[in-house]
């Protein structure tokens, strides 16, 4: 006997009810998933890379970073509404996505995948561009930052996994073991078993959907993950105040209001180590995932910073 209640399926499956069918969308998502971006290959140290582009070369350069096992295409319903005035382009970092997987990750190299990535779809071509990294995005991100001024213009911080010294502890295994993914049998049993990390509700299913389906990859006998399960076993992370602390270029954060994983006191830290007068910007009604749970006020956030900062 236990007393502790089943998970609730609205966070643990949240597609599992659909039977794999698609949710309905409203026009704006349709629309934005309509843009289809320019995808290309870089090659970065031996791997393959994916990448997306959207909007004309020459505008301001705007990249996109996304998150621990997501991949590029979380960006798609959000970089559309950004093209019109900017160059944007993402990446699926080595080990997630459509990109290859490597025997061994460090930030260095992920930083070394922005820089090419950058290039190669022409975000410097007007000058300095901006980057924008969601959760673990925000490591490379501030690897990169930290390396050479005048590089890049900015760098927004969004709903970072940085911890106040209170509630840090230790979060990831450090023995070196990991569970391989499992194989489902059918594309609707693996949409059942998506979830967000952290597990949050989500009332826009039509995004889970398409995230969770661009997240799988069909093998000998059915369909599974495509990101490397081994990579946290593989990936050292140094000290994230100090990342903060190394830009060498302005940064900004953006906040989830009902972020689990970024607490208030945890946003409140890491405010506390940017440069003075850097902005912050708290989504209401937004978790962890900012660009899934409120998308049209991420965007307008987004737009917002760009056109006032930084100076």
């Amino acid at each position: 006997m236990t007393d502790q209640l089943p998970p609730d399926p609205n966070l643990s499956a949240p597609l599992g009810h659909l039977e794999g069918e698609s949710p309905p969308a409203p026009d704006w998502f349709r629309d934005a998933v309509a843009a289809a971006p320019e995808i290309g290959r870089v090659t970065v140290k031996g791997a393959r890379l994916e990448t997306f582009a959207w909007g004309e070369r020459g505008r301001p350069g705007l990249m996109l970073l996304h998150g621990n096992g997501a991949h590029a295409g979380w960006w798609r319903f959000i970089a559309p509404y950004l093209a019109d005035g900017y160059r944007v382009a993402a990446l699926s970092w080595s080990g997630m996505g459509g990109s290859d997987w490597r025997e061994t990750y460090d930030l260095d190299t992920f930083a070394d995948e922005i820089e090419a990535v950058a290039k190669g779809t022409r975000l410097f071509d007007a000058g300095m561009p901006v980057m924008v990294g969601h959760s673990f995005g925000c490591f490379p991100m501030l690897t990169e930052a930290g390396r050479e001024s005048g590089r890049w213009r900015g760098a927004v911080i969004v709903d970072p996994p940085i911890f106040s010294p209170e509630r840090r502890t230790g979060r990831r295994r450090e023995d070196g073991r990991y569970a391989a993914h499992r194989i489902y049998p059918t594309l609707e049993a693996a949409l059942a078993r998506f979830r967000f990390a952290p597990m949050q509700p989500c009332d826009a299913l039509y995004i889970a959907d398409l995230i969770a389906r661009e997240s799988l990859k069909e093998v000998a006998g059915g369909w599974t993950w495509r990101f490397d399960p081994s990579l946290w076993a593989r990936l050292a992370l140094p000290d994230r105040a100090a990342m903060v602390k190394g830009a060498r270029c302005p940064l900004a954060l953006v906040t989830g209001a009902r972020s689990d994983l970024m607490r208030p006191a945890d946003a409140a830290y890491v405010q506390g180590l940017l440069p003075p007068g850097s902005p912050r910007i708290d989504l209401p009604e937004a978790y962890h995932h900012v660009m899934v749970d409120q998308p049209l006020a991420f965007v307008a956030a987004l737009r917002t910073l760009l056109a006032l900062w930084p100076n």
